[in-house]
């Protein structure tokens, strides 16, 4: 039945991310390394707010745009915490999960024939998304050199006259690197003088362990050239219950919305009552997983770097990114034979992107006790090979 399916489609790869957590799924005794998602529950007062509003009997539609309560919530949450003013009623658009709001503006900016800038390793879903658009993906190297941070250099390299759209994605998935308003400023003179839009995902955030997150919509001219994205996925525990965002210019933010109520409708009304409360009154349980995060970052990054391998310190965002070239050994080849071997699961580099070669990713969303275990049998793998 090939014939019959999209080029688009056929020419899509699959997740690397989801190969690897299938394959340990079907083997005792894993310790699963790879998915990034908070070993956390929900924080009760957002469940229980949820469970309460079904009792109430609301399981109908909402407005496409979301729940007006809960996007006059985050406007008001967005203007306290990211400096950021955004009108209820026509900026904002709440979406099934971060992911969605990355496929939705990408669809609402990109036709055959233009180009995105996407850093080089980043989130998977972002090529994925824009080559179902049509349009050509640029890959701008993150190097470890710099820290994983982007440079204007390497964008004017990537950068041809049909490139429409930049993907930001700080702190990032897989490195863990973020970017300060300094190292943003260049990229801002870059974005106006070549007169790009970006799309800015943010959903880690709130997981920042040194300073100060700067939302680059925040920038100079920025406001409205930006998509700002996010969620409540990695910081309040939600990922399961599907609750992301969308910020920028109506106009944006209009043509997003009219993909949005063809495809997906609204999100689910359950899962954007938890979300309301969790700006009112989650910023306590949030706080106490970003300590445990910050606790469980510095271990891991201790224990790679003990059992000799290279290992940048990541400074945001719950992965750490080692280099493990010296074990004579490609990203996906580590990989497979990690999990035969010692049955730990980790996601290849390359399954973020060609520049991910040469490391691995590691999630540390998981308890010390699993953390220290799998560190343990990694460093009995790495041992013998170098």
């Amino acid at each position: 039945m090939k014939h019959y399916l999209s080029p688009l489609v056929l020419n899509l790869k699959p997740s690397g991310i989801r190969k690897f957590f299938d394959l340990a799924s079907g083997m005792e005794g894993v310790i699963s390394l790879g998915v990034g998602e908070p070993d956390f529950t929900t924080p009760w007062v957002m469940t229980e707010s949820a469970i309460f509003s079904l009792e109430q009997g609301q399981t109908m539609y909402t407005s496409n745009a979301g729940l007006i309560e809960l996007r006059r919530e985050l406007s008001k949450y967005m203007a306290r915490k990211q400096g950021l003013d955004y009108n209820p009623d026509n900026e904002i658009l709440i979406t099934v999960g971060a992911s969605e709001a990355v496929d939705l503006a990408m669809r609402a900016l990109l036709a055959p024939g233009d180009a995105i800038l996407i850093p080089d390793p980043s989130y998977v879903a972002y090529a994925g998304c824009a080559s179902m658009s049509g349009a050509e993906v640029h890959y701008v190297p993150l190097r470890a050199e710099h820290d994983f941070r982007l440079q204007v250099e390497d964008l004017q390299m990537a950068y041809t006259p049909n490139c429409k759209v930049l993907v930001l994605s700080f702190p990032n998935n897989p490195t863990g690197a973020i970017m300060t308003r300094e190292d943003l400023l260049p990229i801002a003179r870059f974005v106006s003088e070549n007169d790009l839009l970006v799309i800015s995902d943010e959903i880690y955030s709130d997981l920042t362990y040194q300073g100060n997150h700067t939302p680059f919509a925040n920038l100079p001219l920025m406001r409205n050239r930006t998509i700002h994205v996010s969620g409540f996925s990695k910081a309040y525990a939600m990922t399961g219950w599907r609750i992301g965002y969308a910020c920028g210019h109506p106009d944006i933010i209009g043509a997003m919305t009219r993909i949005h109520q063809y495809t997906i409708m609204c999100a689910p009304i359950m899962a954007q009552v938890a979300a309301l409360e969790g700006l009112k009154s989650g910023d306590s349980p949030k706080k106490e997983m970003i300590r445990e995060y910050d606790r469980r970052r510095r271990l891991m990054v201790h224990g790679f770097r003990e059992m000799g391998l290279t290992c940048f310190e990541p400074l945001g965002a719950f992965y750490v990114f080692p280099d493990i070239t010296v074990t004579g050994l490609r990203s996906e080849e580590l990989a497979e034979q990690l999990l035969q071997e010692e049955k730990v699961a980790v996601v290849p580099g390359t399954a973020f992107g060609p520049g991910g070669e040469g490391h691995v990713r590691c999630s540390y969303a998981y308890s010390t006790e699993q953390i220290s275990e799998a560190l343990s049998r990694i460093k009995r793998f790495v041992q013998k090979r170098i």
